[in-house]
């Protein structure tokens, strides 16, 4: 017997009608989601340019975008809305933590490289 998907997004806000109108309307969402990634990325707005948390705005954006369709890519397309809730937690949990342990990671190290190379006694320059 076949499992029949879920053919609506944004926890119901969204019906379709089939397999393929959800399919065109999740990659709208993403097309739209990506857009404004590249406008900000061209414009980069000087309102966006301020320190938050220790990095730019735009920055904090742009990592919070890309959480948000990676998300949305494994609920949607690997069809975590279907299985049961443990499962959909234990995966998607895990790479929401990996992730934010990954943006520390980059965050220490650039911070680190960064001061190496502005250290004004620093002797080793092109070490990396």
């Amino acid at each position: 017997m076949a499992h029949a998907h879920k053919l609506e997004i944004f926890r119901g806000l969204v019906k379709f009608k089939s397999n393929t109108q959800k399919i065109w309307g999740v990659l709208i969402f993403l097309s739209i989601v990506t857009a404004i990634e590249v406008v900000l990325g061209i414009y980069k707005p000087e309102v966006l340019m301020t320190s938050v948390l220790g990095m730019k705005g735009l920055n904090w954006i742009f990592i919070i975008l890309t959480i948000v369709k990676a998300y949305y890519i494994t609920w949607d397309f690997m069809h975590m809305r279907d299985e049961k809730a443990s499962l959909r937690r234990m995966v998607v949990w895990t790479a929401v933590f990996l992730i934010c342990y990954l943006i520390f990671i980059l965050l220490q190290e650039g911070g680190y490289v960064f001061d190496v190379y502005n250290a004004e006694d620093a002797l080793i320059k092109r070490d990396f």
